[in-house]
């Protein structure tokens, strides 16, 4: 299967090179390239593309809002380059729709391995970026705020799926903890997405957090510490 892809971004030297690095990759075809953020939200329309790249800072109309465009009308992933390591960027990326974050200082086998995984439907996150994001829900108030009702829509069972999830375990762990197969950790996870109106697993994790589910340095289940681990990077 070939992974479609439009590059958007307003200069063109750093819009020609990667759609150079992806298009000479034997899975994956630039179907478009863009200028500006209407120019991407154009491509997308017309191409039905997999994957978009989206520069953050285009004229007329930016990255951040062709995403939020691209997020509500079509099925297409979008991973977001900037040169600016900014929290409100990451923040505003994320609540856009976005499944991928990456500076523009990413490696060529990165960009492309961000392609693939993001087309497959899972998300990727600079490892910066989410460590900048995880710090967010640190603060002293995001460990105070109880639960709120959107949580209510979830059986106990998918409450404590999002619950590992947050804290960074993949399905295969969030099966072990709870004596569950593989699969019926999937149907969890896809339940949780769907009765939470959320993209992907980033957005499941930014959830646990905004509702006061789960917060930053609480223990891991079992009490064993998980040096390395981030909860807001996607793993199957």
């Amino acid at each position: 299967m070939t992974i479609r892809v439009v590059v958007a971004d307003d200069q063109e030297l750093v819009r020609s090179g990667f759609a150079m690095i992806l298009d000479v990759q034997p899975d994956i075809e630039v179907v478009a390239e863009a200028g500006d953020g209407a120019e991407a939200v154009e491509a997308v329309r017309r191409h039905r593309p997999d994957v978009a790249l989206l520069d953050i800072r285009m004229p007329r109309v930016d990255g951040i809002e062709a995403c939020r465009t691209i997020s509500a009308a079509s099925d297409c992933r979008t991973v977001m380059l900037t040169t600016f390591d900014s929290d409100e960027y990451v923040y505003e990326a994320l609540h856009a729709g976005a499944s991928g974050f990456l500076l523009k200082d990413v490696r060529r086998d990165d960009l492309v391995h961000a392609v693939r995984v993001v087309a497959r439907g899972d998300s990727l996150l600079a490892p910066s970026v989410a460590r900048r994001l995880v710090e967010q829900y640190t603060r002293p108030a995001a460990r105070t705020r109880p639960p709120d009702a959107r949580l209510d829509v979830l059986t106990g069972r998918e409450r404590e799926t999002l619950l590992l999830l947050a804290r960074g375990l993949s399905n295969a762990e969030i099966a072990a903890e709870l004596v569950v197969s593989d699969h019926t950790v999937k149907t969890h996870v896809g339940n949780v997405l769907a009765k939470l109106g959320l993209r992907d697993r980033i957005q499941a994790v930014i959830c646990a957090y905004e509702t006061g589910l789960v917060a930053a340095g609480d223990p891991p289940p079992g009490g064993a510490s998980r040096p390395g681990a981030s909860p807001a990077s996607a793993r199957d």
